[in-house]
This record gives C-alpha cells, sequence and structure tokens, in this order.
C-alpha cells in the first residue's frame, strides 16, 4: 500500500503556559497542505529476515537515527497491541522538509497508523487513532482528522472547524532552517494574547496580517538561512 502524508501550516500559534508535565499549553488553527511525502508498506518478504522489519530512506535528509523515525514508533506501537501484526517493509520518500514546522514527520507517523489498521483489519476506531497517534506526538492527532482544526493543549486536542482557503494560492519558502522542538520553545516567553486564534481565524482574511500571530516567527527570524526551497500550492 502506498500513501501520501501531507504537511500542515499553523494559522497563529500562541504559547500560553509552560505545563507542571514540562510541555506547553498551545492554542493554533492546523491547515492541512498539498505538500506530500511518499510512504509504502508491504508484507515482509519470505526470503528476508522474518523477526524485524525493514525500513529505508530516500528524498531530503533526515537527521538523527534512522531506528528513531516516527514511521517505525507507529509499527511499534501498534506491534504492542496487536502481537499477529507481521514484520513489514517500510519506504519513506521525505519531500516535505524537517524541523521546518510543517508535520511532516507526524504526519508520516499518523498515516503509518492508518495504513497498518487497514491492511492488517485490526477496526481501530477513530478514537483509539487518535490516541495512538497522541502517544507519538503532539500533531499526530491532527491528521488523523486532516481537515482544518483549532488545537489546544499541546496541540493534540485538535477540534475541526470550517475554514477553506481553495480560493487562494499558497506559498511555502522553506529557508533551509531546521529547529528542535525544545529549542524553539526554550526562546519563547509564554504569554496569554488579548485576542485568541479562535476568535481571528473568524474574521476576513485580510485582517489576519494584523492581528494573527506565531510565537514561533521571533525564533525562525533570528536563525540563519542556508537554502531556499519554494514550494506554490
Amino acid at each position: 500500500m502506498i500513501a501520501f502524508p501531507n504537511c500542515k501550516i499553523n494559522l497563529g500559534l500562541n504559547v500560553l503556559r509552560k505545563r507542571g508535565d514540562g510541555f506547553h499549553e498551545l492554542e493554533t488553527v492546523f491547515y492541512p497542505v498539498a505538500v506530500h511525502d511518499i510512504l509504502e508498506t508491504i508484507p515482509q518478504k519470505e526470503s528476508t529476515d522474518q523477526t524485524k522489519i525493514s525500513f529505508s530512506l530516500s528524498g531530503l535528509a533526515i537527521e538523527g537515527n534512522k531506528d528513531d523515525n516516527l514511521c517505525l514508533k507507529a509499527y511499534h506501537l501498534i506491534k504492542q497491541k496487536f502481537p499477529r501484526v507481521p514484520p513489514v517493509q517500510m519506504h519513506l520518500h521525505k519531500v516535505i522538509p524537517a524541523g521546518s514546522g510543517l508535520g511532516g514527520g507526524s504526519a508520516d507517523a499518523a498515516f503509518t497508523l492508518k495504513m497498518l489498521n487497514e491492511i492488517y483489519g485490526l477496526n481501530l476506531s477513530g478514537k483509539q487513532l487518535m490516541e495512538f497517534s497522541s502517544a507519538l506526538g503532539s500533531d499526530c492527532p491532527f491528521f488523523m482528522i486532516n481537515q482544518p482544526c483549532f488545537s489546544a493543549g499541546r496541540g493534540e486536542l485538535p477540534e475541526e472547524i470550517k475554514l477553506d482557503l481553495g480560493v487562494y494560492r499558497m506559498l511555502l519558502v522553506n529557508p533551509g532552517i531546521a529547529i528542535h522542538t525544545r529549542e524553539a520553545f526554550a526562546g519563547i516567553t509564554p504569554a496569554l494574547p488579548e485576542v485568541g486564534v479562535k476568535e481571528i481565524i473568524t474574521k476576513p482574511v485580510e485582517a489576519w496580517k494584523a492581528e494573527l500571530k506565531n510565537d514561533f516567527e521571533k525564533i525562525y527570524s533570528t536563525a540563519k538561512a542556508k537554502k531556499v526551497h519554494v514550494f506554490v500550492i
């Protein structure tokens, strides 16, 4: 089976406070965007090692150990719950830049869960898939819905909203800056906004420029760009 995990953008993001569990309370609107990775999952061939999953990568480079990839973590999470799921061969072709806030890794993990559920007839409900995805990362539950959502908590509480930007053309610019989540949050001083994202997003798009902000913009603006990629949607 082949799937095409898409990315997302954040329409505004406010970091509200530091939580007792070490995470941050935030509010944002997630909007799906048609820039895709390519993910293939097939049963392990009989001639290969039947004791472990086979995972390969191509496309854009991903920093870190390949064995820590969220696709593998999604597989092992399912395997713990359903031991009957056999080893698979998985190949991920990366198009969505890592460390860019586009949620590519989270999308890959969410789509892995959905693929395994379908391939092996696990009959996981939408609620169960949301619970599995939440264990993998804050953005993952959004990709189970994959529709415009207001999200609160640490980002793992998506609430579908009516928002259609189909009449607009999107231009995504990737300046080649990769910033890890922990580093990004470390540079932010949490604060309650005068007007929340959920209210601003109901106003005409023309008003967003003056009112909608993303607390991470300061972090990215101080980083040094290495290479620029442009995606026109």
